[in-house]
């Protein structure tokens, strides 16, 4: 099987790659679908991700759901950037290279000032990793 067999195929199955900047860039590449009136995220594990123990680096995870759930959170707060203030990560099996994780996420709570989400990520119907989360959407930048 070459490389690109297990992109085509996620693309036939409606999955479009994200070609993100920043650390998420150099984490990913990130996968998208739509899914009812949200989204769900997707990593290829690819041997870079793998830690010296053979299977996916949990920080590779750790990035992937910290990034999904600034996303959900960003979306909910219309749009405006959200920085994690707290993130509970539960490591539940390894992922593999060759792999597809899927992760998602939602809100639980918000108030004024916080938002409180929770998230997962699986691979086929196993789930690999489930966190909580405290997102704080930022305050403009003042104007210059």
């Amino acid at each position: 099987m070459t490389r690109s067999e297990p992109m085509d195929r996620l693309q036939e199955q409606g999955w479009k790659p994200r070609q993100l900047g920043g650390f998420m860039g150099l984490a990913g590449p990130l996968w998208t679908r739509r899914e009812g009136a949200g989204w769900v995220y997707g990593l290829f594990a690819e041997d870079r991700h793998l830690n010296p123990a053979g299977v996916v680096h949990g920080g590779a995870l750790g990035t992937l759901i910290d990034h999904v759930l600034s996303t959900v959170a960003w979306e909910a707060c219309d749009r405006t950037p959200c920085v994690t203030v707290q993130l509970d990560t539960h490591f539940l099996a390894e992922v593999r290279a060759g792999q597809f994780a899927l992760a998602r996420a939602s809100v639980t709570a918000r108030t004024g000032s916080l938002v409180f989400m929770e998230g997962s990520v699986q691979v086929e119907d196993r789930p690999v990793l489930v966190a909580r989360a405290i997102l704080k959407p930022l305050r403009p930048a003042p104007a210059r």
